[in-house]
Parts: C-alpha cells; structure tokens; sequence
C-alpha cells in the first residue's frame, strides 16, 4: 500500500502527538511544550519534550526522536502500517485502498472485530453474573486480584450451546463463524465454541481483540485444559503473541522482554511487576513471533520450564531462530527449576528469585552447546563424532557467514576442551629410566626436545604426520593432552614421541611461554602428506580443526581394532550377534580410512601443480604401514 507524503502529513496534522502520548505517559506543561522524564530510558530529571506545534518529541538524554507514527512504532511496538490505520480511525480518516478487493478484506476484518468485540463484553458480563459466581471463585483461589481479573479481562462462557449466538444476534451468523466464534457443521445448527470455560481475550498490538483462549474448571478426562480460538482471517497463531500490546510499551523502560509458554504464567509475571511478558499461542515459537520480538527488544529471554519438555520447546527456539540470526540480534535463555513454572516460582520463592535467573540467563550459543553436551552418554568416540557433527549441523543452518562462522569456531573449541580436556600441570622428574634421551641432572630446552622428534621413527605415516603437527603447533597440544596420554602404542619410539610433546607442553604451560617459532624446521614434514597443519600458510583455524578431528580419529582407530578383536571372540557364542558387530565396526574403520584420505586430499588440490596426484597417508592406501 502507497501512501503519499500529502497523506501522512494530513494524518499528522489532525492528531495531536502530546494527547496520543499521554495516554501510557505522564506529561507536564512547560510553556508551549511538555516534558517528562523519558520513556526509552531511566532517568531522574526530566528531560524528554513534547512539541505540539512541530509535531515532533525529543529526549535529550538519549537522543529518542520522532513524530506521532514513530512514537506509535517505537513506544508501543506497533507495525508502521497498523499504527497509521489507529492514527487515521483516531483522526477521521480513510487509509487509502490499493485495489477495490483489499478494501474489501479491510472491510471484512472490521467487521469481524466488531463481532469478537461484543463476544468480549458479554463474556466478562457473564462472569460477574450469578452464572459466573463458580468461575469467578475459580480465578480468585488462583491468586488473580479482581484488579488482575477486570485489566486481563477474564470472562466466562456458559454450558449453553446457543447462548452466545442469541447474545449476538445482531451479527449474521456467517460472521459468528468466521470469527471463530461458533462452529459450523453439516447438517445441524452452528452452536458456541467456549462452553463452560473461563474465557481470556487474545489481542493484537492495537489492542483489538482477534481470538479468545479458554480453559476448563477442573480437568475433565478427554477435554482439552486449555482451548483457543481457530485460525481466522483476525487471528493467526504464528504471526500473533498474547499480551503483546502491553509488552511492547514496558520493554521500552526495561529493555527486555520475557517469553513465556501460556496465558497464566503471563499474567502471574505481570501482577509480580514483569510487564514485559509475552507467550506464544499454542504453538513452538515461529519465525515471525521471533521478527516480533526482535522489534521489540535485540536480546528477547525466553523462559522454559526445567524438564525435557521444557528443554525440547528451548531447542525448538533454536532451530527457528539459527537461519534468522544477524548481528546484534539473538535469544537468551532462562530455565527454571525442575517443576516449576513462573507461576509457580513467583508464588513459592516471589518476584526476588525470578529477577535473579533473569540475570543469569544463558545465551544462545551457550544454551546450544548445553543441550548437545548433554543430550546423549560420550563414552566412546562415536559418542564424541556423534556431538562433533551435530554442532555442525547446527552451525550450518547460520545464513550470515560471519555469524556462521564465530559460531563454528566456538563451538569446536568447546567441543575439543571437552572432549580432550587439558591435564593439571604436574612437575616431572628430570630423568627417568623410560625417556633415554633425556641428560641426567637437567631439564632440556624445548627446542631441543622438539629437534629429537626428528630422529624418533615409526611406521605410522599416519602418526608421524600429527607428531609432526603437533611440533609446529605446540600450542595446540595442551587440548589434546589427554588423549594423547590415554594412547598405549607398542612402539617404544611413538611412546617417546608422545611423551615428549607433552613434556613440551607442560614446559610452555609452566613457564607461559608462547608457541615456539621455527618449530617447521626443528621436524621435518613427513613425505606424501599434505594435511593442512603441515603445509605453510594454513589458517589457523582450519589447522585447529584438522589436528582435533585427526586426534580423535588416531584415538579411535585402535579401540575400532581391539573391539574386532573382541568381537571376533565371540563367533562361536553368538555368531549373529558377532557377524553384525564386526561388520559394523569394520565399516567404521573404513570410514576413518577414507576420511584420513579426503582429509589428505582436500589439501592437495591447493598444493602447488607438481604435489597435485590424490595423496594420502601410507595406512589409508593400503600399505603395511599399521599402528601396533
């Protein structure tokens, strides 16, 4: 819809921008214009102002600026094009039509709500009634004030199935139905949709109602507790947040807003102070309610409850919200303790306990990385490979690339301290019988054990090649030092290795020295290998990801042959059973081959012309080259 610039100056002329402002905020006359203190921001003194005659407020402190529709827009979170409809019903106005058939669409909302409108006012008539006196003590033993009551404007719908179609009789009943209002089936007579339930106005940032929910006295087995209105052409449920007209005007002073799962613990956060509370309808929160809150508020916190539940609707969120992520905008997430709701937490522990998980609420990466930790047992390295890959899955659900990127790196770094958590630093002995080269009587400098990684052979292309980059990065060895330690080669020679990159590391820890420089020249490169942590110029991070997958895959190789070994066992006792375990396994290993292989061969292709035939570690080819 076009609208012109003479339009919208003729809408502004006719509203009065310090009477529309007035109405969620206290002014003061000063001369020819008003003051407050702001609305965008905390502050003592006064030193926001109205102009009537500009047509414009400022604030002084914090530099919030604009006219009547921004202010519509800003203070009560209003879309541009619903504000100016507000403004114009406000001012006499008609908003221009871009063709005959949306005027008549508009036409048709407009008559809708008309309708919802009364079944709202005869809802809440009902519940005063001595119909109502049942419902009424229902809420009030809930802990509702009748202030809570009359402002979130409970109501109550009779047993009746016709009640409310003869209360509304002066709509046609075709608009009692598409409003959602009644229910029409074939062959019989539309009759209400809420019977029996105390009855809860959903509205829209206008505050116009577009859909009621309604809930049942006491739980009835086959009744659903909680019932809301259908879709309509008011009320859809993924595009609409309940409570969002009163949230989008309190997140303005506290910059936040709070995402909770239904009606009650909405209203429990607002009667405890918590204005800025929203809940989505029945549904997992959808990609517009997210575009929703993040008009309101950079940061939206969204509250779950502490069980699986709870856990599963947080990564719900995620998965909805990781391709919609830029920058500056994401979710927090707050979990509360196992069993509780808002409702419950602030009538057991009150508004003080609340504010304090609020405070402490987890970020989005943070809540990611969590749930996948801790989602399934990582006793084996499938465990591991299995947590490894859905982080990055995950990860590549990110559209921006900078974000998809941070979010990569951070995610492998917590995934390798986790999984190859470094050791205490434990002073050694400056001798001992199991590392000959070492001189009695003194510690070696770190250069000079790292040069006798050069005289230290195996058969192992494969080890050889992450000794090697190990060397060059002696930085990279701490995160690993676990597993490298966990590893029980029969090669006396890869022992020393091993035992020496982490003498290596323990020295740099001790004494904080950086990583050493010159380390490619202290070891040489193993031939035929082109892996990125030994070719020069590899960027760190890829180099940070090779060397932690290679691990983890030099880790798991082993334990893949002792489990076929094991299984191979058990032939005669369970011949099935072995079969299917050794040709899983064995299926593993193949893929660690083959992955040692792409590994090698994805840094080839960069390498330069002579180095470009498909190289890859001895063992992966099929040589005898094999771990003992």
């Amino acid at each position: 819809m076009a609208l012109s610039p003479q339009w919208l100056d003729e809408l502004r002329a006719r509203v009065t921008l310090s009477t529309v402002i007035m109405r969620t905020d206290k002014l003061q006359r000063a001369g020819r214009e008003w003051k407050a203190c702001c609305p965008f921001h905390e502050e003592k003194t006064p030193s926001f102002t109205v102009n009537d005659q500009k047509g414009f407020y400022h604030c002084f402190g914090c530099g919030a600026h604009g006219d009547v529709i921004r202010w519509m827009t800003d203070q009560r979170g209003m879309a541009f094009m619903d504000a100016v409809k507000e403004l114009a019903a406000e001012a006499g106005l008609d908003v221009p039509a871009p063709d005959p058939r949306a005027a008549e669409r508009a036409e048709k909302r407009a008559g809708l709500h008309d309708v919802t409108a009364a079944a709202q006012d005869w809802f809440r008539t009902q519940l005063h009634n001595p119909a109502g006196a049942e419902a009424l003590a229902y809420l009030r033993r809930r802990g509702l004030s009748d202030h809570v009551i009359e402002r979130f404007g409970f109501g109550w719908a009779p047993e009746d199935r016709n009640a409310l179609s003869s209360a509304l009789d002066r709509f046609d009943t075709s608009m009692l139905v598409e409003s959602g209002m009644l229910i029409a089936v074939d062959g019989k007579a539309p009759y209400s949709r809420f019977r029996g339930r105390v009855t809860l106005p959903i509205q829209d940032a206008r505050e116009r109602v577009v859909g009621f929910g309604g809930r049942i006295l006491a739980d009835v087995e086959g009744a659903p507790k909680y019932l809301n209105s259908p879709e309509t052409p008011l009320f859809d449920k993924g595009r609409t947040l309940y409570n969002i007209h009163r949230a989008a005007a309190a997140s303005r002073k506290t910059d936040r807003v709070i995402v909770v799962e239904g009606y009650m613990d909405v209203i429990a956060l607002a009667a405890a102070g918590f204005e800025e509370a929203v809940a989505p309808l029945g549904t997992a929160l959808t990609e517009n309610q997210i575009g929703l809150l993040w008009r309101m508020v950079d940061r939206p916190v969204l509250c779950f409850d502490g069980d699986k539940a709870g856990q599963r609707a947080a990564m719900r969120a995620i998965g909805r919200a990781l391709p919609l992520l830029q920058p500056g905008k994401s979710l927090s997430f707050v979990v509360l303790p196992t069993g509780l709701d808002p409702d419950d937490l602030l009538q057991q522990q009150g508004a003080g306990a609340m504010e304090a998980l609020l405070g402490k609420a987890h970020s989005l990466l943070d809540m990611l990385w969590l749930f996948e930790r801790d989602a399934a047992p990582l006793s084996s390295p499938e465990d591991k490979a299995g947590l490894k890959q859905r982080l990055i899955e995950h990860c590549e659900a990110i559209q921006h690339p900078d974000i998809k990127a941070l979010y990569r790196r951070d995610l492998m770094d917590r995934f390798s301290d986790f999984a190859f958590p470094k050791r205490e630093f434990q002073p050694r002995q400056p001798f001992a019988k199991n590392r000959p080269w070492s001189k009695p009587g003194r510690a070696e400098p770190v250069s000079a054990r790292l040069k006798q990684l050069a005289a230290l052979g195996t058969r192992d292309a494969f080890l050889r090649a992450i000794i090697a980059g190990l060397a060059r990065h002696p930085h990279e060895i701490a995160p690993h030092a676990e597993a490298l330690a966990n590893l029980q080669p029969g090669d006396p020679n890869v022992a020393a290795a091993i035992e020496t990159l982490l003498d290596v590391s323990e020295t740099l820890e001790a004494t904080g020295q950086n990583p050493i420089s010159g380390a490619d020249s202290l070891v040489p490169v193993p031939d035929n290998t082109r892996f990125s942590f030994l070719m020069e110029g590899s960027d760190p991070q890829t180099v940070r990801e090779d060397l932690a997958e290679a691990i983890a895959l030099l880790v798991e190789r082993p334990a893949i042959e002792q489990a076929i070994v094991q299984t191979t066992a058990r032939f005669d006792s369970d011949p099935e059973g072995a079969f299917a375990e050794q040709q899983r396994l064995r299926k593993r290993k193949l893929e660690i081959e083959a992955r040692l292989g792409q590994m090698a061969r994805k840094r080839a292709g960069a390498a330069a012309p002579e180095h470009n035939q498909d190289i890859a570690p001895a063992h992966a080819a099929g040589s005898d080259e094999q771990m003992d």
